[in-house]
Parts: C-alpha cells; structure tokens; sequence
C-alpha cells in the first residue's frame, strides 16, 4: 500500500494548523490549550459561569451538526486503530482490505479520519466505492485529514464525537492502537455489557497485538469476578477479514429478525384487541 500525500503529510509550517469546526487557525493564532482540555480543566475557574454557559451552546452546535451531517448515512462500521502505524505495517494492510470488505458488503466506513490505521480503512472503503467517513478532533498535536475520507466533521469535544461514532455504527471494529484505540474499545464494551446499545458486535483485529489484553481479561478480571464469563463472549478476535465482515452481517442479520418478530407479534396483539373491543361493542 503506497502511502498517499495526505494533508496530514508534513510541509511548510504544517504543524502550525489548527481546525475549529469551520475555522482555520495557523501560526500564531492557535491557541495553547484545546476546547476539551479548557473544558475539563478545573484550575482558573473565575469566569465559570459565563464561559461554561457559551461552552454548552458550542456543545449543543456539534451534536446537532454531527446528527444533522450523519443522519442520511448507509449502515456504517467504525474502525479504529492508531495514528502512528505506518503505511507498510500488517495493521495497514490489514485495514485496507478491511475497508474495502466492509464497503462492498454495503457499509459505509467510518474511523477518526486522521493517518496511520484510519487512513488505511478510508482508503479501502473509498477505492472499493463506498462512503468514508472521517470525524476529526482538535488535538495539540492535530494531523489534519486524510484525503481519502469523502464525509468529514471536525470536532472540538471528545464526547460529542464519541457519540457519533457509537449512534450511526451497527458494529466496532479495532486494530491495534494506543490509548484512544483503548478507550472506544471499553467504551463500546460497557455500552454492550450494560444494554446501552443492543447486539452491537465489537470484532479485535490483529490477534498477536491483543492476546495479552485478553488473556488478562480472562485470567484476572474475570477469574476475580470482576465480570462475567460470558462478557468475554461480547468479543469477536480474528485476523481474517472476511470472518471479521460476516460476524458483523450475521448479526445485524439476527437484530433485524429479532426486531421484525416482534413487530409482527405486536400487530398481532393490537388487532387481537381491537377485535376483542369491537366484539365487546356488538354485546352491548
């Protein structure tokens, strides 16, 4: 896989650039702090109540911009997986084909937009003539992008951002990663666990990189009691991409008979009772 001349690519002052929503700020304009970290930070609390309150409205702009941007967007994936693996590495590879599996199966791909793993799964979704998707993020160290990403937001607020890529996915799917790639994996595992979403599969790829991190879920976590034994089940570990594509239709597959059986049982049970209440009226 050849590495495309992304804009994330080095160049003349490109580190000196920094996304706003729709503002572009080089140089000397970039501020020495994100939104999230002036957000979070709990020191210099003077001016809280007007600053937090403004905040909130800036908060409420990117959901709806994230809802209003996404709510048109096919069946997707989100695929995670680090920044900093390079072009050549088995992760890219491997993510590549992935994009290109999943968007001919009909999903749209959705990562975080920026390079490494991402850029890989946007670039097999995009050549593979599917919809990808990138959600960016305001980070000190931004690195733009990549131009192979056909839909893009850019957000300022972690949580904003993490919302979209749970509310418009039917699955996760992680590559090896660093601690961003570790937290949408347990975020997505507790939402799972807790029936905040519903058979919603989370596949690991890359099964050398997360058999240490499974092994102690197992031996530890679980052996303590920490969480059950059929928690582990909520995880799907392969390196084969297309067993990795099929777990994720044949679930979808199974929620949609789930869902149809009950819609057609409570039809059922709606005419039941309208004929019982018309049944009722005859008698009176």
């Amino acid at each position: 896989m050849s590495q495309s001349n992304g804009r994330h690519q080095p160049g003349p002052d490109r580190g000196r650039e920094r996304h706003r929503g729709a503002v572009t700020l080089r140089r000397g304009a970039i501020p020495t702090s994100t939104a999230d970290q002036r957000l979070l930070d709990s020191r210099g609390r003077g001016d809280w109540k007007t600053k937090d309150a403004w905040r909130a409205l800036r908060i409420l702009s990117e959901f709806v911009e994230g809802f209003d941007t996404l709510a048109d967007l096919p069946p997707a994936v989100s695929v995670f997986g680090s920044a900093r693996s390079m072009p050549e590495s088995p992760e890219c590879r491997m993510a590549e084909e992935l994009g290109g599996a999943l968007a001919r199966a009909g999903y749209a791909v959705i990562t975080g937009g920026g390079p490494g793993v991402m850029e890989a799964a946007n670039r097999g979704a995009s050549e593979a003539g599917g919809l990808s998707v990138g959600l960016g993020i305001e980070l000190p160290f931004e690195q733009g992008l990549n131009d192979w990403v056909d839909l893009a937001i850019d957000f300022r607020y972690f949580f904003a951002r993490k919302t979209m890529f749970v509310k418009y996915a039917q699955a996760f799917v992680v590559l090896p990663g660093g601690f961003g790639t570790m937290d949408e994996l347990f975020e997505a595992l507790t939402l799972v666990q807790t029936g905040k979403v519903t058979r919603f599969p989370v596949v690991l790829m890359g099964a050398d990189y997360w058999r240490g991190l499974l092994d102690w879920l197992r031996d530890s976590m679980a052996a303590e009691g920490k969480i059950g034994p059929s928690d582990l089940e909520l995880i799907c570990l392969t390196d084969d991409v297309n067993a990795a594509v099929r777990h994720i239709v044949e679930a979808e597959a199974v929620l949609s008979a789930e869902q149809e059986a009950i819609r057609v049982e409570s039809v059922a049970r709606a005419e039941a009772d309208q004929r019982a209440a018309a049944d009722e009226g005859g008698k009176g």
